[in-house]
């Protein structure tokens, strides 16, 4: 039986709630049909927005979208996305699929979606193709409450006042697409374009984003943190899990086999590293720099479904993807003290996204129910939380990765939440756990599982949910309990 222990004494740090934020590119079908559908559709929406979708997404607890990439916001122009819908330019989207992008999507469209989902607003701008002047005008026009040319034609067309704009990336994969840059290069082109990126809504700061490392290059990280200091609120990373490792055979996303389920999983939990490591670079460049980190692309990626189009990376979603949300979001939360903000990749239809849409159907994938689950650990205290756990071998990649990955969080109220993920394909796990200074009252508990290649489609859309867990036994300072193979279960704790 594994040790589990949780201290509500150690209080370590607040979870920030956008963890939990979601990350929309203008990419195959996340925005349009996804996200979007237009005024006219017979799809039920409001300004544009699916109504289904928006719900939805508030049911999940969304607290932060980022829009509008990834690749495409180094060659977003934004003022062809404002203004009369019948007179915006269009434009090929060279990166992904190209198709005609008509632009009817933008600015103001962006924040009538935030507001609907109660959400953040993280927007990326563009340093590869766009100009310090481009750029420094987005800024004004979304944010500047006074006489201004850009707040008059915010004016114009028919936003009076300012949106509530609260990170801004400046730049994104400076070291890929958007630019191919040097980390001293780009370094100092964050410098230049964030001088003019002003704060215009008075006591409010826009949290700016310095572009950081792709996965494991810790140069980049240590070459930007020097030169960039503490001009930037936080610095992103961006990891994919590719369950073979390799970008021209990436693997199925519903046909696979042990050897690969355990390879994805490894991958997954390598985020622990890459984390860890990252912010002891940021460390010793400046221990006492406010500069936090970003992940704001992550998630599981795949071949995409066969007969779909390769540019728009559309992958079904599987118990597989529903354990990498649960491990990676326990990763995030025990670091809560460093990170600012993550994204998963992506929203609607694209990559691990949370939701699939089909014309006017919509089917909550597993990963949408680990978010569901975890959604109360938002703005919640990390307590300290330590669990034995056996390690799995993943003989693809000589990675191992343990059988249990679990944190806990305590509300204002003293209600503590647990959540624990068991990784293995097909060994249960019996845990005693043993709650520091507590009595105990009450506990109930909350599961997802399943075998690791069940899905929920548009003809079986709740095969995978949020079931009501009863595998425990209560003790005085804690609980003793089952936890079944390939599972993602909650504990809601009361003393």
């Amino acid at each position: 039986m594994e040790k589990y222990l949780i201290n509500p004494n150690e209080k370590i740090a607040k979870i920030n709630k956008d963890i939990y934020g979601n990350f929309s590119e203008h990419l195959g079908r996340c925005v349009y049909e996804g996200l979007y559908v237009g005024e006219d559709s017979k799809i039920p929406n409001k300004n544009g927005m699916r109504c289904d979708v928006v719900e939805a997404l508030k049911e999940m607890g969304l607290p932060v979208l980022r829009w509008p990439g990834g690749c495409f916001a180094d060659e977003y122009h934004w003022k062809d996305g404002i203004g009369d819908k019948s007179k915006r330019k269009k434009m090929i989207n060279t990166h992904w699929g190209g198709v005609v992008e008509d632009n009817s999507f933008g600015t103001n469209e962006f924040f009538e979606l935030c507001e609907q989902l109660g959400c953040d607003a993280y927007v990326n701008g563009n340093v590869g193709s766009g100009t310090v002047q481009e750029m420094s005008e987005w800024v004004e026009y979304m944010t500047f409450d006074g006489v201004s040319p850009m707040a008059e034609l915010r004016k114009s067309n028919g936003r009076e006042k300012p949106f509530d704009l609260t990170y801004f990336g400046v730049g994104n994969e400076s070291w890929g697409c958007g630019g191919n840059m040097h980390p001293e290069y780009y370094a100092d082109l964050y410098r230049r374009y964030n001088t003019y990126c002003r704060d215009y809504m008075g006591n409010k700061h826009i949290k700016r984003i310095a572009c950081g490392p792709n996965a494991k290059d810790y140069n980049w990280t240590k070459k930007v943190m020097e030169k960039v200091g503490g001009q930037a609120d936080g610095i992103s990373l961006h990891y994919y899990t590719l369950p073979t490792g390799d970008w021209g055979h990436k693997g199925s996303a519903t046909e696979f086999d042990k050897d690969e389920y355990n390879s994805t999983i490894s991958r997954a939990y390598f985020m622990k590293e890459l984390v860890e490591n990252h912010l002891a670079v940021m460390q010793s460049v400046n221990p006492h720099c406010h500069t936090k980190l970003i992940i704001d692309e992550w998630g599981t990626w795949y071949d995409v479904e066969p007969g779909t189009n390769p540019g728009f990376l559309y992958q079904q979603n599987t118990m597989r993807d529903a354990i990498v949300a649960g491990l990676t979001l326990n990763i995030f939360n025990k670091h809560a003290d460093r990170i600012m903000m993550a994204n998963i990749a992506q929203t609607v239809n694209v990559l691990q996204s949370v939701i699939l849409t089909d014309g006017e159907k919509m089917v909550k994938t597993p990963t949408y129910y680990v978010f569901k689950m975890y959604k109360e650990h938002q703005e919640n205290t990390l307590v300290g939380s330590y669990i034995t756990t056996e390690k799995i071998h993943s003989k693809n990649d000589n990675g191992n990765f343990p059988q249990l990955v679990e944190s806990a969080s305590v509300d204002e109220n003293g209600v503590i939440y647990s959540t624990v993920t068991n990784t293995s394909s097909t060994k249960s796990a019996k845990i005693k756990c043993q709650i520091a200074d507590t009595k105990v009252e009450s506990i109930t508990a909350e599961i997802i599982t399943g075998e690791c290649h069940e899905k929920n489609d548009f003809d079986c859309e709740e095969n995978v949910n949020i079931k009501e867990f009863t595998g425990f036994r209560k003790l005085k300072d804690g609980f003793v309990a089952d936890i079944p193979a390939c599972s993602v279960v909650k504990f809601v704790i009361n003393k």
